[in-house]
């Protein structure tokens, strides 16, 4: 009888192993796999442009679309249309004030783009209002782009050249990016950024490594908003709370595994 017993038990033990489900394979960066949970949700999966718009608009402009699962701004689509307005681009179904944003990207040489947080309408585009992420070539931008005018209204030593505040991680015109710590990948290779974002603290990540970090609205970061490109625009980055938006500079840019968590 002892015998039975212990069989059943052991068959038992084996059935209920058998039928556990095995967790789902992910192909996730490890910077987002070690912090998966629940929390995390989708502004773009590769499959759907649901809750996306252009900037003061209820529909996406042209240009922008899904091509081989990544969100793209496809240039050749963009002037074939007859258009004039912007076309920046928000995911406008929530706002959010406190986050951690992941998200992929590649540019081609000579391509700029931005990620802008806190966005708000109403305004000419957000880069008058939103902090930025810079995205752009660090490498050849200057070698393509003319920038002695746009610089030297700066004041820049060597205006002809990529300025620190404009290459790519920087928070644009406000806070520079440790060259030190960046490991950016060649032209149309993947790169991945993450921006955490509270009013203690603001970082600025690339490709797992620390770029950047300062304390919002602080008495340090009123004195750069007031001494550089933003002092004429009162309210830069004076929200706390908004959407998440993706910048068209001309350029195609490629954008893939856009997460956010709230903090």
């Amino acid at each position: 009888m002892h015998k039975l017993i212990k069989l059943a038990i052991v068959l038992s033990l084996f059935a209920a192993c058998k039928n556990q489900t095995k967790p789902p394979e992910t192909s996730q960066s490890p910077e987002i796999a070690e912090n998966e949970t629940s929390e995390w949700m989708y502004l773009f999966d590769g499959t759907s442009l649901e809750g996306w718009r252009g900037y003061g608009m209820d529909s996406l402009p042209p240009g922008w679309t899904i091509k081989d699962s990544t969100l793209t701004f496809d240039t050749e689509l963009g002037l074939e249309q007859d258009y004039k307005g912007g076309k920046d681009i928000l995911y406008g179904a929530e706002e959010f004030d406190n986050f951690e944003l992941y998200l992929e990207w590649k540019i081609p040489e000579g391509g700029n783009s931005g990620i802008f947080y806190h966005v708000k309408e109403g305004y000419d585009g957000p880069p008058v209002v939103s902090p930025e992420y810079q995205l752009i070539d660090d490498e050849n931008y200057a070698n393509i782009h003319d920038l002695v005018g746009y610089n030297s209204q700066f004041g820049a030593e060597h205006p002809e050249l990529l300025q620190d505040w404009q290459k790519t991680g920087a928070d644009y015109a406000m806070h520079t990016a440790d060259e030190s710590q960046k490991q950016l990948n060649p032209v149309m290779e993947w790169n991945s950024t993450k921006i955490v974002f509270t009013p203690e603290k603001v970082e600025h990540w690339l490709n797992g490594k620390k770029l950047l970090e300062f304390e919002p609205w602080s008495e340090e970061w009123n004195t750069k908003k007031a001494s550089g490109k933003w002092d004429n625009a009162p309210d830069y980055g004076k929200y706390k709370t908004g959407y998440i938006a993706l910048q068209d500079h001309s350029s195609p840019i490629w954008f893939r595994n856009i997460k956010i968590k709230k903090l």
